[in-house]
Order: C-alpha cells, then sequence, then structure tokens
C-alpha cells in the first residue's frame, strides 16, 4: 500500500519533526491515561474508552461527552455535546487539505487524524513537503500514544477501584479548565461568550436533566459568532 506521504521523507527532515512532536505526544499520553483512568473508575466499562478513543479520536470531545454520561446523562446528550465541540475540527480540514494529498485513503485517514495540534504543527512547516511529513508524524505518533494512553489508564482504573482517592476525580475539571484557558485570555469575545454560557448552564441546572445545561451553554456562542460577523 503507497504510504499517505506521497513523497519520501528524508533523515534530516525527519528527525526534528520526531523530536519536536515527541513533546505533544508525551502530554498527549499523560491525558489519556488520565481520561481512561476516570472514565473507568466513574462506572464506564473498560472498553468504552477504548473504543471511543479509536473511532472517535478527540480528546476534548471524549472528555465532555464521558462527562455527561458521568454526570447521569444520556448516550444522546453525551453525543450532542461531543459532536457540536468537534465541529470546529471543519475548518482545520480544510486548513489543511492541500495536505492531505489526493488520494481517498489519504483523505479519510488523514481527517480522522485532524487535531488542533496536528494541524498546527504542519501549518507551522515553512514549504508543503514538510507540511505533509509534519502533518502525517505527528497525527500517527499522536494517535497512537493518545490510544495507548488511554488504554493504560482503563486498565489502572479498573484496579484503582476510588478516583478520590487518587485525586483522579479533580483530574477531568482540571484538564477541561486546561483546555479551555488559551482561548479565553487570548480573545475578550471567547471570555463573554463562555460567561454568558456558564451562566445559562448554572441557571438551568436545578431544573434539567444532567447533560442540557452542557448543550444550553452552547448559546454563548451565538454571542461570540454575532462579533464575528460585524467586525
Amino acid at each position: 500500500m503507497r504510504s499517505p506521504l506521497r513523497t519520501p521523507v528524508s533523515a534530516p527532515m525527519m528527525a526534528p519533526l520526531v523530536r519536536d512532536a515527541s513533546l505533544v505526544w508525551l502530554a498527549s499520553g499523560v491525558v489519556g491515561v488520565s481520561f481512561g483512568a476516570i472514565a473507568v473508575t466513574g462506572g464506564l466499562p473498560v472498553w468504552v474508552p477504548v473504543v471511543m478513543s479509536l473511532v472517535d479520536y478527540a480528546g476534548s470531545a471524549q472528555f465532555s461527552a464521558v462527562g455527561v454520561l458521568l454526570a447521569g446523562g444520556g448516550p444522546l446528550a453525551a453525543a450532542a455535546t461531543g459532536l457540536l465541540l468537534n465541529t470546529r475540527t471543519a475548518a482545520f480540514s480544510l486548513a489543511v487539505a492541500d495536505t492531505l494529498g489526493t488520494g481517498r485513503l489519504a483523505r479519510l485517514l488523514g481527517a480522522h487524524l485532524v487535531t488542533d495540534e496536528t494541524v498546527a504543527f504542519a501549518l507551522a512547516q515553512p514549504d508543503p513537503e514538510r507540511r505533509r511529513a509534519a502533518f502525517w508524524i505527528s497525527g500517527l505518533g499522536l494517535f497512537a500514544v493518545w490510544n495507548a494512553g488511554v488504554l493504560v489508564g482503563a486498565l489502572a482504573g479498573s484496579a484503582l477501584g476510588d478516583t478520590g482517592r487518587y485525586g483522579l476525580d479533580a483530574a477531568f475539571p482540571a484538564v477541561l479548565v486546561a483546555l479551555v484557558l488559551p482561548a479565553l485570555r487570548q480573545d475578550g469575545a471567547v471570555r463573554r461568550a463562555a460567561l454568558l454560557g456558564a451562566a445559562l448552564a448554572l441557571a438551568v441546572t436545578p431544573a434539567v436533566p444532567a447533560g442540557v445545561p452542557v448543550l444550553l451553554a452552547l448559546a454563548g456562542l451565538a454571542l461570540y459568532g454575532r462579533r464575528e460577523r460585524t467586525a
């Protein structure tokens, strides 16, 4: 089977890309372990986070979907939350469409590997050949490390039994905060939209089923969208 890289990648080019990408792989693996452990110790079977990571490869969306499930929300609310959070990858895919190549297999596999990290890493390269190599090196490595971490975390979580004893129950909100802080710091419009969404979610929490407040909080995006149209 022909490599999706399409063009040979020289060792001098590959070595620095692997070195730089490995830092992201390490961080992803640690978060993956946390995700697997939290999902299992929260009451989900080991196979749920493992299969989710293989077929629905999206870190923040996975954390949010599992959070809805562990809070008592239904599968539909969890899936809707994850899908809505992952809509941003549509724009990412357009940004790297030329990088993926023209083959059907390359585009199908590449679409599955599109994440914040792989797109940023690819677009940071100075020429098309390096962008293509950076995308596939970082994307394939990240996918492998993330799934290995989730499996380790899920197996360890089944043995731990109690997340509170080890502080793992605090890891989920900590990870979500870490994911959103950069955007909140950089853009005042994002902060205002987030505050509106948070206020709405808190207001309806006592009256609606678990998982629904998260979906309603996305109404804050309307404020951000209005700002984008008038900018």
